[in-house]
C-alpha cells in the first residue's frame, strides 16, 4: 500500500510549520532573555509573576513613603537642634546672671541678646519642608506658632496653633508611623518660648532673684527638646531598618521573577541548535522525496 503523494507533502510542510514556530520562539528568547512572551507560555509562572508584581510595586511605594518620611525626621531634628542651641545659651546666660554681681550693662546686652533669640525661637519653631510646617501636626498649611508683640514689637509671648495630630506614613510592610514631632511636644515648644521671655524680662529688670526662677522652667524645657530629639532619633533608626528590608525584600522578588521569566540561555541556545538541525534535516528529506518522479513509483 503506497502513502499518497499530498499527504506525505502535508506532513512534510507541517513539520517545516512546526519546526518554524519553534525556531522563532527559540530566537525571541535568546535576544531579549525572556522565556514568557505570552501568557499561554506558561500560564502558572505568568500568575506568579503579576503577583510579585504587584507585590514590587507595594515595596516601592513603601521606598518612597520611607525616604520622604526620612527626609521629615531629619528636617524635623535639624530644627530641634537649633532650638536646644537657643536653650543652651539662655541657660548660661541664666546662669552668668544670679550670682548678684551682674552689673546693669550686662543685664541689659542679655536682655537684648534674649530678645533676638526669641526671634529665631519663633522663626525656628514655624520651620517648612517642602512648603509644609513641620511642627503643627497635620495642620501643616498655615504657621503653627503666632507670637503677640508689645508696642515695641518685642514678643511677650506665643501660643500653638497646630492640630494635636501629625500624619502617618506608611513605610513598610508592616510598619505606619509619623516621623514628625507630636502635638504634645510641639506645644512644649511654645512653652520654651514663654519661657525665654520670662528670662529676658527678668534681665530688662535686673532681678537676680527672678533670673534664677526662670531657671527651673528652662532646665523643663531643655529635658523636652531632649526627650523630642530622642524620639525623633528612635524614628529615624526604625525608617532606615524598614528601608533596608524593603530593599531585600525587593531584591528577592526580582529573584523570584527572574527565575519565572528569565530563559536559561545556554539551554536556550542548544535547543535551538537542535530545532535548526532538525529544521535542516526535514528540507533535506523533502527535497529528496520532490525529485522523485512517477516513473519511480511504477518500478
Amino acid at each position: 500500500m503506497r502513502v499518497p503523494t499530498n499527504s506525505i507533502s502535508d506532513r512534510l510542510i507541517n513539520q517545516l510549520q512546526t519546526l518554524t514556530a519553534k525556531q522563532s520562539k527559540l530566537q525571541n528568547q535568546a535576544a531579549t532573555g525572556q522565556r514568557i512572551t505570552n501568557p499561554s507560555d506558561d500560564p502558572a509562572a505568568v500568575g506568579r509573576i503579576l503577583d510579585t508584581q504587584s507585590e514590587k510595586q507595594r515595596i516601592q511605594q513603601y521606598g518612597t513613603n520611607n525616604t520622604r518620611a526620612q527626609s521629615v525626621n531629619q528636617a524635623s531634628f535639624s530644627s530641634l537642634k537649633d532650638l536646644k542651641s537657643i536653650s543652651d545659651r539662655a541657660g548660661e546666660i541664666s546662669a552668668l546672671s544670679d550670682n548678684g554681681t551682674t552689673s546693669p550693662d550686662a543685664f541689659r546686652a542679655y536682655a537684648a541678646e534674649v530678645d533676638q533669640m526669641l526671634e529665631q525661637a519663633v522663626q525656628v519653631s514655624n520651620s517648612k519642608f517642602s512648603g509644609e510646617y513641620l511642627f503643627g501636626g497635620t495642620k501643616n498649611d498655615t504657621a503653627p506658632f503666632s507670637a503677640t508683640r508689645d508696642a515695641a514689637g518685642k514678643i511677650t509671648g506665643t501660643t500653638s496653633n497646630g492640630a494635636a495630630t501629625s500624619a502617618d506614613f506608611r513605610v513598610s510592610e508592616g510598619t505606619t508611623l509619623s516621623p514628625y514631632t507630636t502635638g504634645t511636644e510641639n506645644q512644649q515648644f511654645a512653652n520654651f518660648v514663654n519661657n525665654l521671655v520670662s528670662l529676658r524680662d527678668a534681665l530688662k529688670n535686673a532681678d537676680s532673684a527672678a533670673v534664677g526662677t526662670t531657671r527651673t522652667g528652662l532646665q523643663g524645657s531643655e529635658d523636652q527638646l531632649l526627650s523630642a530629639m530622642s524620639n525623633l532619633g528612635a524614628k529615624q533608626t526604625r525608617l532606615e531598618t524598614d528601608s533596608k528590608q524593603n530593599d531585600m525584600r525587593f531584591a528577592e522578588l526580582e529573584k523570584l521573577t527572574s527565575a519565572d521569566a528569565d530563559a536559561d540561555l545556554s539551554q536556550t541556545l542548544v535547543k535551538l541548535n537542535q530545532t535548526q538541525t532538525s529544521y535542516q534535516a526535514a528540507l533535506q528529506s523533502g527535497a529528496k522525496f520532490l525529485e522523485l518522479s512517477l516513473m519511480d513509483y511504477i518500478r
